[in-house]
């Protein structure tokens, strides 16, 4: 897969919403998972204007608890564009009704809408829906750092996400990988095994949280270093 669109000058930001594991004092915490992606990108070579877009990745596990860090967090419901669905479990849907109750307009795109992969918006993709028994899709963002990978609970798979983006970008590399690794129950020696294909694959950074496990976070802490981010509600991750 190809693009020809340039990301020079864009500010982008992910924000954990929603997560087990609290990176914020003020917000709650809730098994599940919820990131808002914010990108302000100008608009043309010369008209000097800018656009900014919000995507909300997955809804978490309880309106109340993901509407209340939202309104903390100073993210206002009104300005989101659409919702990414990344797999039908409670823990990534059970906030959508409360925000469609206020945006009952928005669009959500659910992993049964993409069999394949596809560009959403402009720099922004599916990886399509992938897995056997569960069905799921994770987000791309092609940036000017390289690809950032977005994932749910990663159930078909953390590396053959990873896998799959490559054959989608051979060219790109990977900057970021962030979310739910659904590692907590996976041994040592797979969990070393899963390292070094992340090696291989040139990831730069991991931000791992929800289902990733409290073991997966600790070896990739220790294999990363400073290339790890600690992840969980309230987190604020700047790319520029």
């Amino acid at each position: 897969m190809t693009t020809t669109s340039k990301t020079e000058n864009e500010k982008l930001s992910i924000i954990t919403v929603f997560d087990n594991y609290r990176a914020d004092p003020l917000l709650k915490t809730g098994w599940g998972f919820s990131c808002l992606i914010r990108r302000i990108r100008p608009i043309g070579e010369k008209s000097g204007s800018l656009k900014e877009e919000n995507i909300l990745l997955d809804t978490g596990a309880d309106s109340d608890i993901l509407l209340s860090n939202m309104k903390k967090l100073n993210i206002i419901p009104e300005t989101i564009d659409f919702i990414f669905i990344s797999h039908l479990h409670d823990d990534h849907i059970g906030g959508l009704n409360g925000i469609l109750k206020i945006r009952p307009d928005l669009t959500v795109y659910k992993p049964e809408l993409f069999p394949k992969e596809k560009e959403i918006i402009e720099d922004v993709y599916t990886t399509g829906s992938l897995g056997n028994d569960i069905k799921e899709q994770s987000l791309i963002i092609k940036s000017e750092k390289g690809l950032i990978i977005i994932t749910g609970c990663a159930h078909p798979g953390i590396v053959n996400i990873l896998e799959k983006a490559k054959e989608m970008f051979p060219s790109e590399n990977i900057y970021l990988v962030l979310g739910g690794f659904h590692l907590e129950d996976e041994l040592y020696p797979e969990l070393k095994s899963i390292i070094s294909d992340f090696r291989k694959l040139n990831v730069q950074k991991a931000a791992l949280c929800h289902c990733s496990g409290e073991r997966t976070r600790e070896l990739f802490k220790k294999e990363y270093g400073d290339n790890y981010i600690e992840n969980g509600v309230g987190k604020v991750i700047n790319i520029e």
